[in-house]
């Protein structure tokens, strides 16, 4: 036996098992050539923030058509861990649509082939690993504490040299058996590093999915891939998970790109084959007159939370994520207004190489635009799942009458050029409140061009005329009726061409039915909203915009 493979059996004598043996229980995945299989990673020490959804879209995206996308929990880091985070994780990721092939499930279920899928239930399968280096020498124990590392760089430092734990700085580099004995004998903790093979004369390239050929200095640092506590870092946890689970393309932030000559060559020592890498440039925010990073600790919209308190639906995050992911989907969207986004033809290196900038105006112009694609049934569901949570009131009026509700977010959804309203559910209240004597406040937006006397006139007039059993040509045609008596033109076209001989034309008469009966200049088709309202309500409403003009003269 070895003086290496007897420090190894010293070490971690709890470890039975060879790799070729957890190879073998992890075999290659059958897969139609060229099939993808990429993974989410993130760790249970926070919320879902929009960075996270960004990049879990990404790896989703890049798996389909026939390839494979799965969920690992990446929680070595139990110091910072929070409770329910796997589930927070989950759920938050269901919530936006994104559903996984394999992987974690819930805090203690998964499904797939080639879990665990929890970091910390594969705890030995990395020792096992990590035994194996030992055993070829290309690992070893180090004792060092930390008050000498902190030493040591305080001597690099003052010697203007690399700081770190590497070449004649590594102590523990050359350790013997008996030193390990010894130091062992005395109770002293340990982690395990890596023997890096790296120099500083020599560089590793490597081709980035989304920046193209990266070129770095190698790794000449002895780096731990086995802390004290006998979990590993994620340098080596993920190193030896994502070959074991067949994993192709790692697709993750770009903060990780100065970590990537660690993670080849742990794959090179481990003598396992590397898979590609993409790095995801992090979203960006504009301010004053710059970019910056978006902060988990400054920004609300950072975390997911924010999009459900504010009751933007799911699918136009989702929607807005695109545009930032590629710069040719709004083309795309444009000529397949109803197509899946699963169908886009997504593209790695289409990618941004350098941030995409979040516009949280855009992304209220893209929900408009989602939400008006929406069946009226669906948009009343969300929007009354949303309220039930966020604005009670708002739930009461909705569920009191769904077949009401529902006819008013159906007023001009149309499939040709449909209204745009709403961005998000908590712009229903207002979208809806003149529907609702509880919730109009009874204010009248004016037009300038008609004065109070007309608009008075014009009111009086209408009531007596008014038939709510017209369909939408008869009461048009009775506008038309009411017009040259009070003075204004039957025609649009006849009023440009001599407008010194009219007050105004039938939209200024039809504009004043409008806010008389809701407070608005703008609104969805007035004649649906008077069919809506009911004869009782509109003569009430009538009424008193009539007397309150009146009172104007």
């Amino acid at each position: 036996m070895s003086e290496y493979q007897e420090m190894a059996d010293l070490l971690l004598p709890d470890v039975t098992e060879t790799p070729e043996q957890v190879l073998a229980r992890y075999p290659r995945r059958e897969l139609p050539n060229g099939a993808r299989v990429t993974r989410f990673a993130p760790s249970p020490t926070g919320f879902l923030h929009i960075g996270g959804l960004f990049t879990a879209m990404v790896n989703r995206l890049v798996s389909k058509p026939d390839g494979v996308c799965f969920l690992r929990i990446e929680d070595t880091d139990k110091k910072r861990e929070v409770a329910d985070g796997v589930t927070g994780i989950i759920q938050g990721l269901s919530g936006f649509g994104i559903h996984f092939d394999e992987g974690r499930t819930g805090p203690d279920s998964e499904a797939g082939d080639y879990g665990p899928y929890l970091q910390s239930a594969r705890r030995m399968i990395y020792r096992t690993f990590v035994k194996s280096l030992l055993a070829q020498g290309k690992a070893y124990p180090c004792f060092c504490t930390e008050e000498e590392l902190s030493a040591l760089r305080e001597k690099q430092e003052a010697q203007k040299l690399t700081p770190g734990y590497y070449g004649e700085w590594a102590v523990y580099r050359d350790i013997t058996l008996d030193q390990v004995k010894q130091n062992l004998s005395e109770g002293k903790p340990f982690v395990i590093r890596l023997k890096s093979p790296g120099s500083m004369e020599r560089r590793v390239s490597f081709k980035d999915g989304v920046k193209g050929k990266i070129e770095m200095p190698e790794n000449i640092q002895d780096v731990v891939i086995l802390k004290q506590d006998g979990i590993p870092t994620y340098h080596f946890a993920h190193v030896v998970d994502d070959y074991l689970m067949g994993t192709t393309h790692v697709i993750r932030g770009d903060e990780w790109i100065s970590s990537t000559p660690i993670h080849l060559q742990l794959f090179y020592m481990l003598g396992l084959k590397a898979p590609n890498y993409a790095h995801v440039s992090p979203i960006m925010k504009e301010e004053d007159g710059g970019k910056r990073k978006l902060s988990k600790r400054k920004d609300p919209e950072a975390s997911v939370e924010y999009y459900r308190e504010q009751g933007v639906p799911a699918q136009s995050v989702m929607e807005y994520l695109m545009t930032i992911a590629n710069s040719n989907f709004e083309d795309w969207r444009r000529q397949n207004a109803r197509t899946p986004i699963s169908e886009f033809p997504f593209k790695l290196n289409k990618m941004s190489a350098s941030g995409a900038l979040f516009d949280l105006k855009k992304l209220q112009d893209v929900s408009k635009n989602v939400i008006s694609l929406m069946p009226a049934s669906e948009v009343y569901d969300l929007a009354a799942d949303w309220a039930k949570q966020y604005d009670g009131e708002l739930f009461t009026l909705l569920s009191r009458d769904p077949q009401y509700a529902t006819a008013i977010f159906d007023i001009d959804r149309t499939p040709v050029k449909p209204r745009k309203d709403i961005g998000k559910w908590s712009d229903v209240r207002d979208y809806v409140s003149y529907f609702y004597d509880e919730l109009w406040d009874g204010q009248y937006d004016l037009p300038q061009n008609v004065t109070p006397a007309d608009a008075a006139a014009i009111v009086k007039a209408y009531r007596e005329a008014f038939r709510p059993e017209d369909d939408r040509d008869a009461w048009f045609g009775g506008l038309k009726d009411l017009c040259e008596p009070l003075g204004f033109a039957r025609e649009v076209k006849v009023y440009k061409k001599d407008p010194s001989s009219y007050k105004g034309h039938v939209g200024d008469v039809s504009g004043i039915i409008r806010v008389a009966v809701t407070g608005r200049r703008n609104t969805p088709d007035l004649h649906s909203i008077l069919a809506l309202l009911g004869k009782e309500r509109v003569l009430a409403r009538l009424d008193r915009f009539q007397k309150a003009m009146e009172a104007m003269k």
